[in-house]
């Protein structure tokens, strides 16, 4: 897409008309953890510049990641050389943040301007180590970084990158457009995808304020050619209404899978997933069975039993198991498997919404985490933590490529899990195909350590 900001633009009063702007659905929720991601210096204030006052001002923490310095702004200057500019843009931002939220971090990236692609490992990385030193959880934790059809290079390149590291954390990104509101119209917004932050007027001073901060893109440089200001009055305009919108960055977010997708798939195939036939399965079922690390595993409970094929394993190390699946049919068929199995109790549920009484020794997740979205991921875990007894254990397993229907995939939930506070890795085995790991509390030793041998 080819447009200059030196352009008229759509004037501000038709994106005011249009009730799809005064409707858009309020972001309902506001995060623990914010993560601001800038291609250029100004996109964060700009785009994001209320979220990132309200955020900070109710306690929340700030990060912000400039990916480029915002040096090419000017090429036709005589006045101020790229070295200059990156040198002003900069302490633009650091003002600028110290307006919306004092305490934010703010980390410059240096990436050359125009080459956010080339260098897009970076912003991944940088993203990356924001997200993992967070304590918030995935559903607490928002991402927010210039839409991804913004018409700008940079501003598409950098919405990849984060989409590349924020969905595998199960973590939410935002799009925050700019150029959108000078070359768009409102028919070119994915209304659907719309969420609306209503900004207070402190709110909306803190903004005004920040955005005159940025002297270098709202005002012209001098009087020479080549110095006018990137932000001119008419697409400032779009950036002081009493609104910001953000839209969804991944509209392919599904929520967890009911029993009616479970029922439909049983009834369709007698071996789900090749349960009994492929070597792939039988061979999986003995890798989780040897990472776990007791002969008796105690009361066991199974989430997701399926047919019973791993439910007939543990019961076998067993005290108790409980084993619960969401479809009538995988019960009816794991129940059959297991009929002389006293201690073995199958039942349909559809956890975390139902969930069966008493503690257990033993816990597993094996191949059903992906099924869930992350508030239901979340939900989850917390019932397990509180269901677990003092030297309990969670064994997860999951097939770590993506499946369209699923909400989730395995390395998400696997990063989801390894987060869980009072939880520590016992046992690790990563392949390609799948990833298996074993938790447990501070107290729970290792098999070399239990029998005296560590």
């Amino acid at each position: 897409m080819t447009f200059s900001h030196l352009d008229d633009g759509t004037a501000e009063e038709r994106w005011l008309a249009d009730t799809r702007l005064i409707s858009a659905p309020p972001l309902e929720s506001l995060p623990d953890e914010l993560v601001v991601v800038a291609a250029h210096p100004d996109d964060e204030t700009l785009g994001a510049g209320g979220l990132i006052s309200r955020v900070a001002g109710q306690g929340g923490r700030v990060s912000v990641i400039v990916a480029t310095d915002g040096e090419g702004s000017h090429p036709g200057s005589r006045t101020h050389s790229p070295d200059s500019l990156r040198a002003k843009r900069r302490l633009e931002v650091i003002e600028a943040l110290s307006l919306l939220a004092p305490g934010a971090r703010v980390q410059f990236l240096s990436i050359p301007d125009g080459e956010v692609g080339t260098h897009a490992s970076v912003v991944e990385d940088a993203v990356a180590a924001a997200l993992d030193a967070t304590d918030a959880a995935p559903a607490q934790t928002l991402v927010v970084a210039p839409w991804s059809g913004d018409g700008h290079r940079d501003h598409r390149e950098a919405a990849g990158a984060v989409r590349n590291v924020a969905s595998v954390r199960g973590v939410r990104q935002l799009g925050y457009p700019i150029w959108m509101w000078h070359w768009g119209t409102p028919e070119d917004v994915p209304w659907s995808l719309a969420l609306a932050v209503q900004l207070t007027e402190d709110e909306l001073t803190r903004k005004g304020a920040a955005l005159r901060a940025h002297t270098s893109q709202v005002k012209a440089l001098s009087n020479e050619p080549g110095d006018e200001a990137i932000v001119p009055p008419r697409f400032h305009a779009h950036f002081t209404r009493d609104r910001e919108v953000f839209l969804a960055e991944d509209p392919g977010d599904r929520a967890t899978l009911r029993s009616g997708f479970f029922e439909d798939f049983y009834a369709r195939h007698d071996d789900p997933w090749g349960f009994e036939a492929r070597w792939y399965e039988e061979r999986k079922r003995a890798v989780l069975l040897a990472a776990l690390p007791a002969p008796n595993l105690g009361s066991v409970l199974e989430i997701g039993c399926a047919t019973g094929l791993l439910t007939a394993s543990l019961a076998a190390r067993s005290d108790r198991v409980i084993a619960v699946d969401a479809s009538a049919r995988a019960v009816d068929r794991a129940s059959r498997r297991l009929a002389g199995a006293d201690h073995v109790t199958i039942s349909r549920a559809h956890v975390p919404t139902e969930w069966p009484e008493g503690e257990f020794d033993t816990v597993v997740l094996s191949e059903v985490g992906y099924y869930f979205d992350a508030a239901d991921l979340d939900t989850l875990i917390r019932r397990i933590d509180a269901a677990l007894t003092a030297d309990g254990i969670v064994v997860a397993c999951h097939w770590r490529h993506p499946v369209a229907e699923y909400p989730s995939t395995g390395d998400r939930v696997h990063h989801t899990l390894r987060r869980v506070p009072g939880w520590r890795r016992i046992v690790l085995h990563e392949e390609d195909d799948f990833v298996l790991e074993v938790f447990g509390g501070a107290d729970v030793e290792s098999v070399a350590a239990r029998e005296g041998l560590a």
